[in-house]
């Protein structure tokens, strides 16, 4: 099949674009996970994360005729049918409410204790483990969305690598932006939370349009950072009457 075509471009551009916003998600987990090693490892650490998920997101797609079993019921619980693919999403889901909520209550216990302020260290063969295991059910609306799009696998695969590539990239600027500034550390933990709870209901069968998330997320992102040059500027003005 000729891959340098009008209508394969298009699905190119898109679904990079696409396989890029549904990474966000990603980003912030990796950035929240890898603070907590030392500083010289979470580079690294970072980098091989969002490589582990672009290969999680490869092997998918070559799989992705033997996911359709996922979506069999494998039970049938309160009349609701309980498929592979819900067992996993319900397992992410549940990872990410209670990960998330326990760092909210650790950022908020440090600021708190602020003369305290060591910071709980994991190894990073655990840290690699919980940004894997997070890989694979965010990869599940990757895998969706590119599937959804379009029925040429090169194509899948070529978005897939493109998109990891900006993402790693631009993950350490991310990451440093996001643990510098303790109040989108904060909203970060809020947004996965969010995550957490919308993959619950998807094991459910209740769908949930993530624009309405991204949206949400965007604009309290964006109000953060006008309370943040609001701050700044306050403080300029303040050491300029000392």
């Amino acid at each position: 099949m000729e891959l340098l075509t009008v209508d394969n471009l298009l699905a190119l551009l898109t679904l990079t674009f696409l396989e890029i916003v549904l990474g966000i998600d990603n980003i912030i987990f990796i950035s929240i996970t890898t603070e907590k090693l030392p500083i010289d490892k979470q580079k690294f650490a970072r980098v091989l994360g969002l490589f582990l998920a672009m290969l999680m997101r490869i092997i998918l797609l070559a799989l992705i005729t033997q996911l359709q079993v996922l979506n069999n019921a494998l039970f049938t619980l309160f009349e609701m049918d309980i498929t592979g693919k819900g067992l996993i999403l319900l397992g992410g889901g549940l990872f990410l409410l209670v990960k998330s909520t326990l760092e909210i209550h650790h950022k908020v216990e440090q600021i708190e204790h602020s003369d305290e302020h060591e910071k709980k260290k994991i190894s990073m063969g655990n840290a690699i483990f919980q940004i894997v295991m997070l890989d694979i059910v965010f990869s599940f609306d990757s895998i969706l969305t590119a599937v959804g799009l379009s029925d040429n696998l090169m194509i899948m695969v070529i978005a897939v690598i493109i998109s990891l590539i900006v993402m790693m990239v631009f993950a350490n600027s991310i990451s440093e932006f996001i643990n510098q500034h303790p109040s989108l550390q904060l909203l970060a933990l809020s947004f996965l939370i969010l995550i957490g709870f919308m993959l619950i209901l998807e094991a459910f069968h209740f769908e949930i349009p993530k624009g309405y998330i991204y949206f949400a997320v965007m604009f309290s992102f964006i109000i953060e950072l006008l309370n943040m040059r609001f701050r700044s500027n306050k403080k300029t003005k303040m050491r300029k009457k000392v």
